[in-house]
């Protein structure tokens, strides 16, 4: 099983960013991750990352497809594998309508079709093959539209890239988890129950079908977030973890369309994501957080005391052998809790 090391989106990078991306490096973590918001852009920082380590691997977990158009995307894809000797990976997600709509002025459309057409036309320009062309129902290269003056032409792209970097997508609903095996080399789902493999394995699998792809798990990464706290008061290390479940489970869309409440009914917790949904956008956050059940955090997240910690990371690993897990995306992790993970997993 693969480690890797996952950034909060929100708050400045400084030092302690640096040094803990460094003990990940010295540690032997795979990569480091950093996603974005309606604030804080991925890009800027996995460049910065970038110019401070050396072996680490840098990921986008995710770029917001809605915020640029697939052919920026490649372009920053190539530009920043090839600042840093190849190290970049691709990770996308199509965010929900309320970011894309009240933040990039965008529409919603269909995310899923948005999502296959944009991973084609980036692999398009890393690949080189021909002059960029794609006619789809939300990309048309060359543009011929509405007030297009008519004097587009395919271009292909100057810069020779690594055509193989590789793409995953963010997703927790069925149909995104199929979306991903359809199109991804990797799917990123934000919570993961590891004794659940019926909760995502089945859906890539049917998106690998769909698309004729060999479903094999050794090439597709499932790579879930897993937070990791450690401490001796077992309550204390829960309560990031609540908070930041209650963000996802009740804050992160409307009420009838957020992806991680509907993810959280699967998990078989739906009288309590609906009490933390009215909690929450009933601003009421801090109960919104108490109301996150103690059996949920310690099934998606490692906390505690360190003998607590590598007693349950052993069903991660566990998962890991049957091909469930390929890697896990350890997020607020501090040094201590990143060494008990590579001890755990590396030996």
């Amino acid at each position: 099983m693969t480690l890797r090391l996952g950034l909060a989106t929100a708050g400045a990078d400084g030092p302690a960013t640096i040094a803990l991306v460094r003990e990940a490096e010295r540690l032997g973590f795979d990569s480091t991750w950093c996603g974005e918001s309606y604030g804080v852009d991925a890009v800027t920082r996995l460049a910065w990352l970038g110019g401070q380590t050396t072996r680490i691997k840098l990921g986008s977990s995710i770029l917001q497809v809605p915020a640029r158009s697939p052919a920026l995307t490649a372009m920053t894809a190539m530009t920043l594998d090839q600042l840093t000797g190849g190290r970049f990976i691709l990770g996308l997600g199509p965010s929900g309508p309320q970011v894309v709509e009240g933040w990039y002025g965008v529409p919603y459309g269909k995310p899923l079709t948005r999502m296959r057409e944009y991973v084609a036309i980036v692999r398009a320009v890393l690949a080189r093959e021909a002059p960029l062309t794609h006619q789809g129902e939300h990309y048309q290269i060359p543009y011929t539209g509405p007030g297009a003056t008519g004097l587009g032409k395919p271009l292909k792209c100057i810069l020779h890239g690594r055509r193989d970097i590789e793409i995953y997508t963010a997703a927790v609903s069925p149909a995104g988890l199929a979306c991903a095996g359809e199109v991804g080399d990797g799917v990123l789902p934000l919570l993961m129950d590891p004794e659940r493999d019926d909760l995502i394995e089945p859906h890539v699998r049917a998106g690998m079908k769909r698309a004729g792809r060999t479903a094999d798990f050794q090439k597709f990464d499932i790579a879930p977030f897993v937070p990791v706290v450690i401490g001796d008061d077992l309550d204390l290390c829960r309560q990031p973890v609540k908070e930041w479940l209650a963000l996802y489970i009740g804050g992160m869309g409307a009420r009838g369309k957020n992806f991680y409440n509907d993810y959280a009914v699967r998990l078989g917790y739906e009288a309590e994501a609906a009490v933390i949904q009215n909690l929450y956008l009933g601003g009421k956050k801090a109960e919104a957080a108490a109301a996150v059940p103690d059996r949920l955090v310690d099934t998606v997240a490692l906390v505690g005391p360190a003998a607590r910690i590598r007693d349950r990371i052993e069903a991660w690993k566990a998962a890991a052998r049957r091909g469930s897990v390929g890697t896990m995306i350890l997020t607020k992790a501090d040094v201590a809790a990143l060494r008990l993970a590579a001890e755990c997993v590396h030996g």
